[in-house]
This record gives structure tokens, C-alpha cells and sequence, in this order.
């Protein structure tokens, strides 16, 4: 690439943040109180819910881990993507319409672990102060993940060091999360997933009629042992096992218990918009899926793209440097930066939440005016996403590696707990405590050890371990 194409790309990049610091201070005159900071005031559209729900869940991994993991394993990574797809619908039938009512019903809940208290009726604080502690902790990783995925786009289209280059990412996010909290964060995801779409759709397209249209892009494949039966064949051509499909297609339990898109069910101005939002949801994700696993198809058809190790995550990347005048290029690019900007914007102000609502006013009983509260929730997402970027600038594991890790802690700790809280009134306040402390334990001692039964995606096990506290406990009388 030579000086005048970066010149390029850096103006497209620099338009587009532009555009989302503009947001940002919009989104700040219209924030008054911590309601309006954390939840926008309960009156977002469905287009805003639908997308922002999209973007924020699909992350950098969407445009950097997904075709990554297409471009290694082939077929094999349909199965997360039909995981993911059958979760993010379930998510919008099951949950999304009781939690908007049931949150607001209970005491007008702004968060997650605020809801779980007032369901429960824990006078104290003991649910709401463990479920906080694990959003911080999990958010923390997951933050990170976006940062190292921010790293690697500045490392390939500007050629920083990757130190540099994550902590450019990192001040990019913070500049507009801490300016206009969720508003700007829901706005600007509002944009950013049709962006993320149209740069999948596109660069999908194009690269296939680079590899020669689909046939050919098989036939490529083929050549490289990689066919169509593989969708029951792992990377290293052994069988793929009971164990591994369920692993992928298990991806899909971490939808019901994601903080940062359950925000969004929350958010909505009325449980009465969210059939119109879950199908402009379900189809979003449904083609965002495909066309990132064409890239990653592709990719393996296209001689000119070479990546290995880590490095097959820059799939996406080197596509669109290869297919694009920098310009479009540009725009594609800067999709990547909404991905991570859309989810880590998000994470770092649910973790700002849990801290400032959560902790803050009801473990240390601290009263303070709206002001200040806002003041404490700006000052958390920075201090967030300083921990988060000292992780990701010591981080060797991939994107997708990271977010798995995350999305597993999140998925089983409150996947469980929520759906029966939502669904089964014997469902107690021991049993809802149990069932978080097991998920997220089983989680963090799965994922330390291998082999085995241990190759089995620690989400599964846990959220099952979490399910089956919850009914049990219910039962016991203490």
C-alpha cells in the first residue's frame, strides 16, 4: 500500500470518527439524569434496539474472528454461526418481552443485577452485589477482546505497532462512551451495524467473483481438502465429534445471558415494538453471519491472501485492501472499527453501570445527586477500559478466544437465572445466588483445563451446572 492509499484510509477513518464524536455530543444535551445514562430513558425505537443489540453483540469478532475462523476451519464454522443465529431468535421470543415489562414493573430496574434484586426481593444486596462483581470481572475480558481486535486493524492498514495501535483504539471509544453514555453508545450502534452489514455484504460479493463465483470458491476449497463434508470434519481433517458440534452450536445459550444486549430489551420505549424489532434483529444477524463466512470462504479460494496462525483473523482485512480503491476501502475498514466500537462501547458503560448502581449507591450506601452519579459512571468507564487495555497490550490469545471466554462467564452465569426468573415464580433467591456463583465458577475452572471431556465448550456444561442449581436449591427449605 503505498503513502497516498494510507492517506487515504486515514481520512476515511478520521470522517468516521468524526461523525460518531458528533453523535457523542449530541447524545450529551440530551442526558440528564443516570436514568438517561444508562438506559436512555427507556425510549429507544425499534431500528435503534434491532441494530444496536446486533452491533453490540457481534463485536470485532463478527468481521475478524468469524471469517478468520471460516478461512481455517472451513465448514466447520457454519456450525457457530446456526448456534448463534437460533440463539439471537430465542433471545428476541423469550426474553426481550418479559424483561422490558418485568424490569420497568419491578421497580423501574436500570440494570440487570437491579432487577434481579427487585425480583427476589433481596433486602440485602447480596444478589445485586455478586452479579455486579461478575459483570466487571467478565466485561473486563470482553473489553479487551475489542481492544486487541482495534490493535490489529491500526498493526495492518497503518502499520503501528500494536501497542500504539491499542491504545488509539482505546481513546477513540472513550471520547464519545463517557461524553453521551447509552444514547450516544445506542445511536451510534444505530449506524455502525448498517454499517458492519453492508461491509460484510459487499466485500462478500466482490470476493466472490474474485474466487470465481461459488462453485469455483468450493472447487478451490476442494483442492485444498477442504469440502463440503468437513461441516462434520474438524481444521486438522479428524472427525468432528459430538463434543465439538455441540461446543459450536452451544455458542447460541450465551445470548440470554448477555448484560450489554439485554440493555437494549430494557431500553425499548414498549414490549409492543419488540416484534417489529426482533425481525429487523434476526435478519440483520442472519446475513451479517453468511456474508462473514463467505469472506472467510473465500479467502481460501483467493491465492493472494496468505494469512496464518493469529494472523488468519486479518482475512477480512487483506480482502478488502486487495479488492477496493482505498476509499471504499476505507469505509469497509472503519466497519471493523464500528464492530469493536459498537460492543466495547456498550461493555465498558454496563460495567460503568454495575459499578455506579449497583455498587457504588447500594453496597457503600453512598447517596449523591444526578450529577455526580454521572460524573462517577464517566470516571468508571475510563478506569474500565484502562484496565481493559492493559490486558489487551500483554494478550497473545485470538479474538475469537477471548470473546468465547467471555461470552461463556456471561452466558451461564445469568442465561439460567433470567429465563426462570422470567418463567418460573418458584424460583428462589438461594437458587438465583447458587445458579450465578456455579455458572460463573464452572466457567473459570473449565477453561483452565484440557483434554477430554474439558474440550467440550465450558458454556454448556456451566449453564447446565446453573440450571440444574436452580431447580434444586428452589426446592430445599432453608
Amino acid at each position: 500500500m503505498t503513502f497516498s492509499d494510507q492517506n487515504y484510509l486515514l481520512f476515511t477513518f478520521f470522517i468516521y470518527l468524526l461523525l460518531m464524536l458528533g453523535i457523542g455530543i449530541f447524545a450529551w444535551t440530551k442526558t440528564n439524569d443516570l436514568s438517561d445514562y444508562i438506559l436512555g430513558g427507556r425510549k429507544l425505537g425499534h431500528w435503534t434496539t434491532a441494530l444496536s443489540a446486533g452491533a453490540s453483540d457481534m463485536s470485532g469478532w463478527l468481521l475478524l474472528g468469524l471469517p478468520g475462523y471460516a478461512y481455517v476451519a472451513g465448514y466447520e464454522a457454519i456450525w457457530i454461526a446456526v448456534g448463534l443465529l437460533l440463539g439471537t431468535t430465542l433471545n428476541w421470543f423469550l426474553i426481550a418481552p418479559r424483561l422490558r415489562q418485568q424490569s420497568e414493573r419491578m421497580g423501574n430496574a436500570l440494570t440487570i443485577p437491579e432487577y434481579l434484586e427487585n425480583r427476589f426481593q433481596d433486602k440485602t444486596h447480596t444478589i445485586r452485589t455478586i452479579a455486579a462483581c461478575f459483570i466487571l470481572f467478565f466485561f473486563i475480558f470482553y473489553t479487551s477482546s475489542g481492544l486487541v481486535a482495534g490493535g490489529k486493524l491500526f498493526e495492518s492498514v497503518f502499520k503501528l505497532p500494536y501497542e500504539q495501535a491499542v491504545i488509539a483504539g482505546t481513546v477513540a471509544i472513550l471520547i464519545y462512551t463517557t461524553l453521551g453514555g447509552f444514547l450516544a453508545v445506542s445511536w451510534t450502534d444505530l449506524f455502525q451495524g448498517l454499517l458492519m452489514s453492508l461491509a460484510l455484504v459487499i466485500t462478500a460479493i466482490y470476493a466472490l467473483d474474485l474466487s470465481g463465483g461459488w462453485q469455483a470458491t468450493q472447487a478451490a476449497m476442494a483442492s485444498k481438502n477442504i469440502a463440503l463434508t468437513d461441516l462434520f470434519v474438524t481444521s486438522d481433517n479428524n472427525r468432528l465429534t459430538t463434543i465439538g458440534i455441540i461446543s459450536l452450536l452451544g455458542w447460541g445459550l450465551g445470548y440470554f445471558g448477555q448484560p450489554h444486549v439485554l440493555a437494549r430489551f430494557m431500553a425499548i420505549r414498549s414490549h409492543t415494538m419488540i416484534p417489529a424489532a426482533r425481525n429487523i434483529a434476526v435478519s440483520w444477524t442472519a446475513i451479517s453471519l453468511i456474508a462473514a463466512i463467505i469472506i472467510g470462504f473465500c479467502g481460501i479460494a483467493v491465492p493472494e491472501i496468505n494469512p496464518a496462525g493469529a494472523d488468519s483473523e486479518k482475512v477480512f482485512i487483506e480482502l478488502v485492501q486487495l479488492l477496493f480503491h482505498p476509499v471504499p476501502a476505507g469505509f469497509c475498514l472503519a466497519a471493523i472499527l464500528a464492530a469493536i466500537m459498537s460492543t466495547a462501547d456498550s461493555q465498558l458503560l454496563v460495567a460503568s453501570a454495575a459499578f455506579t448502581e449497583d455498587l457504588y449507591q447500594t453496597l457503600f450506601k453512598k447517596e449523591a445527586s444526578q450529577a455526580n452519579l454521572i460524573m462517577i459512571g464517566r470516571i468508571m468507564v475510563v478506569c474500565i477500559a484502562l484496565l481493559a487495555c492493559f490486558m489487551a497490550l500483554h494478550q497473545e490469545e485470538t479474538v475469537l478466544g477471548m470473546v468465547a471466554y467471555a461470552w461463556a462467564g456471561f452466558g451461564a452465569a445469568f442465561g439460567p437465572v433470567l429465563l426462570l426468573s422470567l418463567f418460573w415464580e418458584k424460583l428462589t433467591l438461594n437458587a438465583a445466588i447458587g445458579g450465578i456463583m456455579t455458572g460463573a465458577v464452572t466457567v473459570i475452572v473449565w477453561h483452565q483445563v484440557d483434554g477430554g471431556i474439558f474440550t467440550l465448550y465450558e458454556l454448556v456444561p456451566a449453564f447446565f451446572v446453573a440450571t440444574i442449581t436452580c431447580f434444586t436449591v428452589s426446592h430445599i427449605k432453608f
